[in-house]
């Protein structure tokens, strides 16, 4: 089995999209790679921002195998909470550059924004954010029915970021999906339980993996 390992525009040391991306662009520039390697049958493995990208390419392209890791992909609930900071920010975005102009303004913006914002977020070049916030608002659960690969979802009980409601509802969604959950693990349950983890993959491919090299 030949394993490849991807820097998505933007990630890792990967060079910034020329325009702001959505999960499709995504998908198909990897889909593009695919073609450009000649790789047959290829079976993907996508963690969180990779796992709402291999969704969208399992379910307009001829994949083998599909396995989401804690991913990405099911818009979450909007609650009251999110509405006041997302609307109270725009009102001090307004006020702060109208008070101290566009240069002063958008040194303040950028402390309001790192208190308000993810980790991986504030960590960002204002490109991906914008990117990043295009993506996350885009709902998966519609496309999700076409995917005709075996797919595994594997979770952490604890994840934060990306809930094990979501596992659920893809699991229900997703044709031929079963869920495997790790207690005691997070949005990196590859991490917190490598041994559980490995077990699992090396099941879910194991033809490919005794087959003739």
């Amino acid at each position: 089995m030949r394993v490849i390992s991807i820097d998505l525009p933007g990630f890792g040391k990967s060079d910034e999209p020329e325009e702001v991306w959505g999960t499709e662009d995504y998908a198909d520039l990897v889909w593009s790679m695919v073609e450009n390697l000649n790789l047959k049958n290829p079976s993907f493995i996508g963690h969180s921002f990779g796992g709402r990208t291999s969704i969208s390419i399992a379910s307009r392209y001829p994949v083998k195998k599909l396995v989401l890791v804690d991913s990405a992909g099911i818009t979450p609930v909007r609650t009251i909470r999110y509405y006041y900071k997302v609307y109270s920010y725009k009102m001090i975005k307004r006020l702060i550059l109208s008070l101290y102009g566009e240069k002063r303004g958008r040194v303040k913006l950028e402390k309001q924004l790192q208190k308000r914002g993810s980790s991986d977020y504030n960590s960002s070049t204002p490109k991906m954010r914008a990117i990043m916030s295009r993506c996350v608002n885009e709902d998966l659960q519609k496309i999700m029915p076409a995917i005709k690969a075996p797919t595994l979802l594997i979770w952490g009980e604890n994840d934060t970021a990306t809930p094990l409601k979501d596992a659920r509802k893809m699991e229900k969604l997703i044709p031929d999906a079963g869920l495997v959950n790790f207690p005691n693990c997070g949005h990196y349950s590859f991490l917190d339980n490598p041994i559980g983890f490995r077990a699992v993959i090396q099941e879910f491919f194991k033809p490919e993996l005794t087959d003739k090299k």
